[in-house]
């Protein structure tokens, strides 16, 4: 009768522990899977879930605030997830805020993270449905590293190629490199180059002195572009030589007319320098005028002599003498 009860006893103890456990294992699961947290559905429609299950975290910000509850298949070829997220989180997810499926680390579970969101927009409530953004897809990650690495290995070639020809003296870069007569040449064009570049900088810089010595006060440009009265002196000076020019012009008009004046013969100066019947009558005219006068000077001479004008030619001559 002891023993049976001592086995009792062992049996019960042994049950107790087992039951102890066992709710400690359903707490600890409610726990993780927020199974005795107050909690809304949320839904979201993606196209591939890439290995989601049911039981899978729900991240916001960094924090878990829900699971994956249900995964079903909706419309023709997507996948519809129901979330159950904390109701104490709700109120930082908006209704415009963005699901996402992510990784837990590099190789961990996939997870739903959501994310963004207005702060003028309301919180979220039980049966909405948040916006769905695809992730990256692994399989065309790789095929484009494929594809790039197929890339790398043709530039690789390419370059392999061009640094042959270069070391072999071949192209413009080979020749330059290897061939030592035109990279003295490079070498003396640089040179002119630098010599080109020295010659500028001081011509740059003597038209900068030049150009201060015109800024000086008391210089020719400084007065011409600060002293009104030179500058009015100038104006004057202009103006008198413009109405010097435009009486030179006149003048030159004038002498013009004249000039013309003296081509034709029907005024005097003209009659006198073109008509040459009127030369021979006046040539003729001045000869007779010439004998008249001789014969003149004859005739007064010889009435000196005559009795009748002789006492007045010596009083004349007796006048002239004293």
């Amino acid at each position: 009768m002891r023993n049976d009860n001592k086995k009792s006893v062992t049996v019960g103890i042994f049950v107790l522990i087992g039951i102890i456990i066992l709710v400690t294992g359903i707490l600890t699961l409610g726990a993780q899977q927020k199974a005795f947290v107050k909690s809304i559905r949320v839904f979201a429609v993606f196209d591939d879930v890439g290995g989601l299950q049911t039981g899978n975290n729900v991240w916001f910000s960094g924090v878990k605030i829900g699971t994956v509850k249900k995964i079903n298949f909706y419309g023709d070829s997507q996948v519809e997830i129901e979330m159950n997220i904390e109701s104490a989180a709700k109120e930082y997810i908006k209704k415009n805020s963005k699901a996402t499926i992510s990784s837990d680390g590099l190789i961990g579970n996939k997870i739903i993270v959501i994310y963004g969101g207005a702060e003028e927009v309301p919180a979220v409530e039980d049966g909405d449905r948040l916006t769905a953004e695809m992730p990256l897809d692994t399989d065309k990650m790789m095929e484009t590293l494929q594809e790039n690495n197929n890339n790398l290995v043709s530039i690789t070639e390419d370059l392999k190629v061009l640094t042959h020809k270069i070391a072999n003296g071949e192209g413009i870069i080979g020749a330059v490199l290897t061939d030592s007569t035109l990279a003295q040449e490079f070498r003396q064009m640089m040179g002119n180059l630098q010599r080109t570049a020295i010659n500028s900088s001081r011509m740059t810089s003597e038209l900068a002195d030049f150009s201060d010595k015109l800024n000086q006060k008391g210089g020719l440009m400084d007065d011409l572009i600060n002293d009104t009265t030179v500058f009015a002196s100038l104006r004057n000076t202009v103006s008198a030589l413009e109405a010097t020019g435009a009486k030179v012009d006149s003048a030159a008009a004038n002498f013009n007319e004249a000039s013309e004046g003296l081509t034709r013969e029907d005024n005097t100066l003209g009659m006198l320098l073109n008509d040459e019947q009127f030369a021979e009558y006046l040539k003729s005219t001045m000869g007779n005028l010439d004998t008249g006068t001789v014969r003149m000077n004859e005739t007064l001479e010889a009435m000196r002599y005559h009795w009748l004008f002789r006492g007045a030619f010596r009083k004349r001559d007796k006048a002239n003498r004293e």
